[in-house]
């Protein structure tokens, strides 16, 4: 199970691909190339971009779950909005409320929802897969109760975290969700850590 893994390679808002060199330089420095899907590097122009999920995704065959939120926190500040396309900070009150966006910038946001759950496309239909990708602004939603199984837990189809998970791993039944765009999921615990909140 990934939990806030599902990093995408995306541009950023002033579009560049802000995350690239850092994925590239972590390819190299841990020197893993030659442990990425051979399949997925002979397709790809560049290799290690089989360190993203999305490229590596299609290779997988062993039982998988991926929980993401769409608008992944530590994505939409550090890749998507990164502060070198932000200098002016225009979006640190979003950044730090996202009832504080504005309409362009909900519209903005709702474009890397839409990035993510076109790059999860594919996995939608493999048999072995489970996912649960909600609305909430969060990243890493399982290792808290109170998002993974209270009674106040974020839910789908009003199914917590852990239900969804315990479906697709005891093979219950099909286990993926997707979530509404934002924001119409009122049961996210908006996780928002302090030293990502912006003044």
């Amino acid at each position: 199970m990934s939990d806030a893994g599902f990093f995408l390679d995306v541009r950023d808002i002033s579009g560049n691909y802000t995350i690239r060199p850092f994925f590239r330089s972590l390819v190299t420095l841990q020197g893993v190339q030659k442990d990425l899907n051979r399949n997925c590097t002979a397709s790809l122009d560049y290799p290690y971009k089989c360190f993203f999920p999305q490229h590596a995704l299609p290779y997988i065959r062993s039982p998988y779950f991926i929980l993401n939120s769409a608008y992944d926190v530590y994505q939409f500040h550090h890749i998507f909005v990164p502060p070198s396309a932000d200098p002016d900070g225009h979006w640190n009150h979003c950044k730090s409320n996202p009832a504080a966006c504005t309409a362009n910038q909900i519209a903005i946001l709702q474009g890397f929802r839409s990035e993510m759950l076109m790059a999860l496309r594919l996995f939608g239909g493999s048999s072995n897969g489970g996912m649960f990708i909600n609305s909430c602004f969060a990243h890493c939603q399982s290792e808290l109760q109170d998002t993974w199984f209270a009674s106040n837990s974020p839910r789908l189809h009003d199914k917590t975290i852990a239900e969804v998970v315990g479906d697709w791993y005891f093979e219950r039944k099909v286990a993926k969700e997707i979530d509404c765009p934002y924001p119409c999921d009122h049961t996210c615990q908006n996780l928002i850590p302090s030293s990502q909140a912006y003044e």
